[in-house]
This record gives structure tokens, sequence and C-alpha cells, in this order.
């Protein structure tokens, strides 16, 4: 369902966008640094989760017909951001455990993977990524529907995804096991994913939608 003439092509831009720093990555790498790598890889579950859901979105034309109406991705996008804002003041509110349990770590990290899915099905730009990206490579040259194909190219980008964010979890929670022996750090690391979540919330609520 992919025409093998474009997919180098297509394989260079993934890789290529996957490089780019940006909100999901910030958020993995702050989860699996302040948290640990079981945590930053339910959060990289919950990010590929998404995009999946994304991904049959945008290949039924449902993506499209939200990217078409202004009025629903500016209520998307603020409803995003006021999702990312309440998430920084939950956590800025806790108080981490001295020792965390077995339960509460798996709660942590169940917590994590839904706020990585909500936080990227609520970032309208995500959806007009998908609306504006997957079509280029759609070709006319295979017998495959333009939405079967869509399909196709972003179940490919999303595997490319998670292998990408199970590297950086790996890369980022080695870094950041010395950092979760550190009692001050232990003391600060809800107000630091805090942060991250408000950070965050400004970029989204703050960066311009592109036109489509």
């Amino acid at each position: 369902m992919i025409d093998f003439a474009t997919l180098p092509l297509y394989l260079t831009a993934v890789v290529a966008l996957l490089l780019v720093p940006g909100p999901d990555m910030l958020l993995i790498a702050s989860s699996s640094l302040s948290y640990g790598k079981r945590v930053g890889l339910f959060a990289s579950l919950g990010n590929a989760t998404s995009g999946l859901i994304l991904t049959v979105l945008a290949a039924m034309g449902v993506s499209a017909l939200i990217a078409m109406n202004p009025m629903a991705l500016e209520a998307l996008r603020y409803l995003g951001g006021l999702y990312l804002l309440k998430m920084g003041w939950d956590c800025l509110r806790s108080q981490p455990a001295e020792s965390p349990t077995v339960a509460a770590r798996q709660g942590l990290a169940r917590l994590l993977y839904r706020r990585a899915v909500f936080s990227n099905l609520l970032n309208p730009k995500a959806l007009i990524f998908f609306v504006l990206f997957l079509p280029q490579f759609v070709s006319s040259q295979i017998a495959a529907s333009s939405g079967e194909q869509m399909l196709a190219l972003g179940l490919l980008l999303n595997v490319m995804g998670l292998a990408f964010n199970l590297l950086l979890v790996l890369l980022a929670g080695t870094l950041g096991q010395p950092l979760l022996k550190n009692q001050k750090f232990r003391a600060n690391q809800n107000r630091f994913m805090g942060c991250i979540f408000i950070l965050l919330a400004v970029w989204l609520l703050a960066s311009q939608l592109p036109q489509v």
C-alpha cells in the first residue's frame, strides 16, 4: 500500500522530522529524566497511541474536515492548552513519596501514558501535520486508495517514531538515574514536571496554526 518509488524520500523526511525537537520529545525526555525509564516508556506508548488514532482519522478524512474549520481548531487549541495547564498545576501541587511503592510507580506510569495521549490528541498542530504531511506521499501509480496509502504511511511513521522515542527514553532514563537517587531532586521532581507541562501549554497557546 506504499509506492516504493517514493518510499526513500518519505523515510528521509520522517527521519528529519523525528530529529527536530518538539513538545513530544520534551515530554518523553523529561518524564524519563524525572521518573525513570518505565514512566518514559509509558509516555512513549501514549504518544504512539495518539499517533495511531490521528493516522486513522486522517485516513478516514475526519482530520481534514476538522482542519478546515478554524473555529474547531481554535477550540481544540485552547482546550489542549488548558489541559496542559491543569496537568502542570496538579504536578506543582503534588508531593513525591520518599520511597514510591511498586503500585505507586505503576500508577505514575499509567498517568503519564494518559497525559501523553491526550496532550497530543488535543494539539491541533499534530492533527494538521497528518493532514498536510501524509497526502504529499500518496501516489496515483499504485492500486491502493489514498486512504489506504495514508493509513500505511501513518503506521510506518508511528513505528519509526516509537523506535526513536524508545532510544530517547533509554538515553534520558540512563542519564536520569543519578538524579533519581538525589534527595534534593526527588523533592522537586514533580515541580520540574509541572514546569514542563506549563511550558508545553504556553508553547501551544502562543503558536500560530498553519493554514490548510
